[in-house]
Parts: C-alpha cells; sequence; structure tokens
C-alpha cells in the first residue's frame, strides 16, 4: 500500500475541489479502489488530502484529483470526474498555473515548439531569452506527468559563471550552484506555488541538478530539460544526450547569442545544431525576437542589441 499526498493552498480550494458532500472525492476512491482522506493541520492550517491504495492505482488517482484541481481554479468551476478527455474548450489550452492562468502558446512559433515536443522524442529550442523556451517545456512537462506519460521531470543546466566567480560565493558546493539553477525554480513556483513544488522536489518526481552531475546515468520514462544549453561544450552535449534512457523525452534550449564559455566556437549548442540535423526524429524549433512575451522593453532592448552587433 502506498500512501501519496497532495497540498492545498487554502480552505477554498479544499472545498471546490472535494465538491458537494465530498462527492468528487467518493467517485474517485470509487473510480479507483483506493481510500482519500481530507486534513487540515491544526497548527499551521495547511490542507492536505491523503490517497492510499496500491502504487498504481493511487498514482492514477491524485493525477486525477490534480487534474480537477487544475480545473477547478483555471475555470472557475469543479469538473466532472470523467471529463478528462480534453482538458480544455480551447485547443490550445497546455496547462492551469497556480494562480489560474492558462497556459497557452503566443505565438505560432510557440506552437510549433508544442507541437514538436508532443511529437518529437528529442528537440531543440533555439533563440533568444523570454521566447518561452522553457516556460513551455516546464508547462508540457506538467501536463505528461499528470497524465501518466512520464514518471519524473529532470531539469539542468551547466553551472557557467557569467561575470561572477563561483568560488566568490558563500556556502557550500550546493548553495553556491543554488543561483545557477534559481531560474529553474521560478517557472515551478508560478505553475505549482511553493508547497507542491516542494512536496514534489520532495519526493524525486521534480529533479534539478547539474549538467555535471548527469554523468554515468540513464533516465527512462522522464521528460528531461537542458536549459542554458549554449554555455555547454560539445563533450558536455554528447554526454547529456546520451543519457536518455526508454519512454524518456529531452528539451534542449538555448540562446545562441549568450554564450559565457570561453570558446564560443566550442559551444555544444553549435556543435549539435550541424551534427544532428539531419536526423528526422529530432526536431529544431527556432524562434525570435517576435516571440518574446516578458515585459515589452525586452523586445526592444534585444532589437537594439541586434543592431549593434549588425553595425559592428
Amino acid at each position: 500500500m502506498a500512501t501519496k499526498k497532495i497540498y492545498l493552498n487554502n480552505s477554498e480550494e479544499a472545498l471546490a475541489l472535494l465538491g458537494n458532500k465530498d462527492e468528487n472525492i467518493r467517485k474517485i476512491e470509487n473510480l479507483y479502489g483506493v481510500q482519500i482522506f481530507a486534513r487540515q493541520d491544526a497548527g499551521s492550517g495547511v490542507f492536505t488530502i491523503s490517497v492510499r491504495g496500491s502504487g498504481p492505482k493511487a498514482d492514477k488517482a491524485v493525477r486525477e484529483i490534480e487534474f480537477l484541481r487544475d480545473n477547478a481554479r483555471g475555470l472557475n468551476c469543479v469538473l466532472p470526474v470523467y471529463s478528462q478527455k480534453n482538458d480544455s474548450s480551447s485547443n490550445d489550452y497546455l496547462y492551469t498555473s497556480y494562480s489560474g492562468r492558462m497556459i497557452t502558446p503566443r505565438s505560432n512559433n510557440q506552437k510549433k515548439y508544442i507541437e514538436a515536443i508532443f511529437k518529437d522524442d528529442m528537440v531543440f529550442a533555439i533563440g533568444p531569452a523570454g521566447t518561452g523556451k522553457t516556460f513551455l517545456a516546464v508547462a508540457c512537462a506538467l501536463k505528461m506527468l499528470r497524465q501518466g506519460s512520464i514518471s519524473k521531470i529532470v531539469l539542468t543546466r551547466p553551472v557557467v559563471e557569467a561575470g561572477e566567480k563561483l568560488g566568490f560565493l558563500p556556502g557550500d558546493l550546493y548553495e553556491k550552484i543554488n543561483p545557477y539553477l534559481r531560474p529553474l525554480y521560478d517557472a515551478f513556483y508560478y505553475m505549482l506555488g511553493a508547497e507542491r513544488f516542494k512536496a514534489l522536489k520532495d519526493d524525486e518526481t521534480i529533479e534539478i541538478v547539474p549538467l555535471a552531475y548527469m554523468r554515468g546515468r540513464t533516465i527512462e520514462k522522464a521528460f528531461i530539460i537542458l536549459d542554458e544549453a549554449q554555455n555547454t561544450t560539445s563533450e558536455q552535449m554528447k554526454m547529456f544526450l546520451t543519457r536518455m534512457g526508454i519512454g524518456s523525452k529531452i528539451i534542449v534550449s538555448g540562446d545562441k547569442t549568450q554564450i559565457d564559455i570561453a570558446s564560443p566556437k566550442q559551444s555544444g549548442l553549435i556543435s549539435a545544431e550541424k551534427i544532428l540535423k539531419t536526423i528526422d526524429a529530432i526536431s529544431f524549433v527556432y524562434f525570435d525576437k517576435n516571440d518574446i512575451v516578458r515585459h515589452k522593453l525586452v523586445k526592444d532592448i534585444v532589437k537594439a542589441y541586434e543592431g549593434k552587433t549588425a553595425d559592428a
């Protein structure tokens, strides 16, 4: 028997999720043959839902509850348990964030990117900052995790100094590495909220590691994202790509205009693009300044720097 826990945000979310007289939870119990308990901690006030049953049944019940939770928040209603054939009335719908925002592609290239992720097992996303390369990959990963097509999410990036020496940062190795991995945490905080992210990270459903720690591993049935790939060497890129196990997807994202390694021509992203471009089962999706979805000034800044490069 296994026990899985889901952390809720407040009493309103708990009431919406449980349904009238707990009817939603009772349906899920009957559907998957599990026991479900809702509790509120007297000290912290945190609401939790515990699912108890055999491993596979408990996992399916948890995914059903997560689906119900996402849609109840995103659509301001409690959906029937048996409605999971369609995640949303919008064909572009990808995931509902912690705050209730529905994640959808906002440009044609973003649509192509999402289509490529669900079609191919290896996708390279190349383009400037702010185009949603990592953010959308995380949303796709969470959707696949909820559907049960993967069992974990692994995010990694090279630890490369960009103007500040690693040795000058305080703390032990993990504390030194943490600032480099922080951008990966941000996407999960936005999608899941702190409590849900911590729970998934604690049970290693979500794993965030420096690239150097990937050596020697074979990762199966996982969604694996390499961020800031332009700062890998060719040897590191080959090492990373060959970690891929059965049932896994690999997403590689990077910006060829922001290479911080000593020899930019040796970038693993550039070499991989040249070496792997002819493999049909690998997709390459390219973004430009028109795909930038951050603050409107970011697009202007990228455009200004592109002009400066052209004049140089």
